[in-house]
C-alpha cells in the first residue's frame, strides 16, 4: 500500500479504467472482473478480528497458516488459503485485503483499485447483531456493510457516480454468513428438545434480516452475488465431540438444510423484485456430504477428527500453539474445531467456479462472470 497521498480524482480514474480494460484476467474466457468484494464470516476473513482489541475470536497465531506462503498466520482460521482466497484466485485476482488493515478513506480506496477488492469478513460473525456481540467479539453483517456505506461515499466521491456504479456493477460481492447464527441460537442446547415451529421462525427471522441486508448492499451498487450455503454444521469435530457417539449432530444438520432452502428461496423473491441483480449460490452442504461418503474420491482419509487441537477428535482444545496438528493436512476434511483445512475448501470453491446446478445454482461463477 502507498503512502503517498492521492487527492487527484484523475489519477485514480485513470488507474480504474486500466483495471477495467488494460489489466488482463488469467481466467480465460470470462468477463473482466475488476474486483471481489467480501461480507461474512471466519470462511472469508482475512485478517479483520486481528485489529478487535476485545475480541478473542483470533487466528493470528499457530499452528494457523502453516501452509500459507512464508508459513504465516495472517488471521485465517485456515491452515492456510481461505474460501476469500481461492475464490479470488479462481477470478484471476489477489486476495482482498482486510478492511480494517487500511488506515485511511482514501487508502482504502486505493487498495480495492489496486488490488481488485476488500474484504469485511469478521471470524464469528453472525446475520443477527446480537451473534457473538458479547465483548464486541465480531464486527455484524450490519456493521460490516456499515463500514462499506462509509467506503462508498469516499469512492463515488473520488470516481464520480457514473465510474464508481459501474465499477461495482462488474464487481462480484462475495458473502459467506450464517453458521453462526445457527450455533449461537442452539448453543448449550439440545437441538433435539427444540419446538419444530421455534426453528422454523428463527430461520424466518435470520431471512427477513438477510434479504433487508442484501438489498443494502444492492442499493450501494452491487449487481453480482456469490453466496455461500452453510455446510454439514452438525459434522464438524466440535460438535461431534458433544455426541455421546461421536456422530453428527443431524439436528444441526436438519437446521444448516433448513436454512440453505430458505436462502434459495430468498434468492429467487429477491430476483423477482430487483430483475436487474443475478447470483451464484453454492451448495457446501451436498459437497460436503461427498467428502464424508466418498473421501478417497477427494484424496480424504480423515473426516471426523480437526487436524490442529487435541481431546476427542481433537475438539475439546481449539487449534491453539499448545495444540498439536496433524503432519498430512491435505488429508483430513477439518483444520479445527469447526472449519475446513485448504484442500476441502479448495475443492468446494473450485466447485463454485465450474461446477453443475446439483452443486451451484442458478448458475455457476463462471458464467455468472458472462451474464
Amino acid at each position: 500500500m502507498s503512502s503517498n497521498k492521492k487527492p487527484d480524482c484523475f489519477i485514480i480514474s485513470g488507474r480504474f479504467n486500466q483495471s477495467l480494460g488494460e489489466k488482463k484476467n488469467t481466467v480465460e474466457g470470462i468477463g473482466q472482473v475488476p474486483a471481489v468484494i467480501v461480507f461474512g464470516d471466519s470462511l472469508v476473513d482475512v485478517g479483520n478480528n486481528n485489529h478487535l482489541k476485545l475480541s478473542i475470536l483470533k487466528s493470528n497465531f499457530p499452528h494457523n497458516g502453516i501452509d500459507y506462503p512464508n508459513h504465516k498466520a495472517t488471521g485465517r482460521y485456515s491452515n492456510g488459503k481461505n474460501a476469500a482466497d481461492f475464490f479470488s484466485e479462481n477470478l484471476g485476482l489477489a486476495a482482498s485485503p482486510p478492511y480494517l488493515s487500511i488506515k485511511s478513506a482514501s487508502d482504502k480506496v486505493q487498495v480495492l483499485l489496486d488490488q481488485g477488492g476488500i474484504n469485511f469478513a469478521s471470524g464469528g460473525a453472525g446475520i443477527l447483531n446480537e451473534t457473538n456481540k458479547l465483548f464486541k467479539q465480531a464486527i455484524s453483517l450490519s456493521e460490516q456493510i456499515t463500514h462499506f456505506t462509509t467506503l462508498h461515499g469516499v469512492f463515488k466521491q473520488q470516481l464520480g457516480t457514473v465510474q464508481a456504479q459501474t465499477y461495482l456493477e462488474k464487481s462480484v460481492f462475495l458473502i459467506a454468513i450464517g453458521s453462526n447464527d445457527i450455533l449461537d441460537k442452539f448453543k448449550g442446547v439440545s437441538l433435539s428438545l427444540q419446538p419444530e415451529s421455534s426453528g422454523d421462525e428463527f430461520i424466518n427471522s435470520l431471512m427477513v434480516v438477510l434479504k433487508s441486508k442484501l438489498k443494502t448492499i444492492y442499493n450501494l451498487g452491487a449487481r453480482k452475488f456469490a453466496l455461500v450455503g452453510l455446510g454439514m454444521i452438525g459434522c464438524c469435530p466440535k460438535l461431534r465431540r458433544k455426541n455421546p457417539t461421536g456422530e453428527c449432530n443431524e439436528q444441526a444438520n436438519y437446521w444448516s438444510v433448513k436454512y440453505n432452502k430458505a436462502v434459495k428461496s430468498l434468492l429467487q423473491e429477491l430476483k423477482e423484485e430487483l430483475t436487474d441483480i443475478n447470483y451464484s449460490l453454492i451448495n457446501t452442504y451436498d459437497i460436503m456430504a461427498n467428502f464424508l461418503q466418498q473421501p478417497a474420491l477427494y484424496g480424504f482419509s480423515e473426516i471426523k477428527s480437526a487436524c490442529c487441537g487435541a481431546g476427542k477428535f481433537r475438539a475439546k482444545v481449539p487449534c491453539l500453539p499448545i495444540a498439536v496438528y496433524c503432519k498430512n493436512r491435505r488429508d483430513h476434511v477439518f483444520w479445527d474445531l469447526y472449519h475446513p483445512t485448504e484442500a476441502a475448501t479448495k475443492i468446494i470453491m473450485n466447485e463454485f467456479f465450474m461446477g453443475t446446478e446439483k452443486y451451484v445454482y442458478p448458475v455457476n461463477l463462471k458464467q455468472l462472470l458472462e451474464i
